[in-house]
């Protein structure tokens, strides 16, 4: 058992999501962390849309992703998304995307800063967001 939080969020997937050889695009795994991402958000009782509402943005500052398994349509797929580092001014997410079977298809990261609407300069989510912030150490990998 592990001793930090997973958010798990099936994908539905369809035809337009694969490629000439059959298999899903892989283009369409990076909207698949955005689905996790906003999976765990909310099942630790935030809401993005908040955060933009209060004058702040979540970008992406880095993405790295490895494919390890092809998925093809006909599979079930789920994304697990976890917190794996939150020093303060950035926060990591990790990820696996696997099917029906528990196979791990594709794994990685998305790390992101908190940045003000307006200027686009970084604050420290820390500050900004409190409480937001100790939930993610409350559930953070250990």
């Amino acid at each position: 058992m592990n001793d930090f939080y997973i958010a798990t969020k099936e994908i539905q997937i369809s035809y337009a999501d694969t490629d000439m050889m059959g298999v899903i695009y892989h283009g369409n795994y990076v909207k698949w962390l955005e689905f996790g991402r906003t999976q765990l958000i909310e099942d630790a009782g935030y809401d993005y849309l908040e955060m933009e509402k209060a004058g702040y943005y979540a970008p992406v500052y880095n993405l790295e992703i490895t494919y390890k398994k092809s998925i093809t349509l006909g599979d079930r797929v789920f994304v697990k998304t976890w917190i794996e580092e939150n020093p303060g001014l950035r926060t990591v997410y990790g990820f696996e995307i696997v099917n029906g079977k528990d196979e791990v298809c594709a794994e990685g990261t998305t790390t992101h800063i908190i940045v003000t609407k307006d200027s686009f300069r970084p604050v420290a989510f820390k500050k900004v967001f409190p409480e937001w912030f100790q939930k993610y150490e409350e559930i953070k990998k250990k």
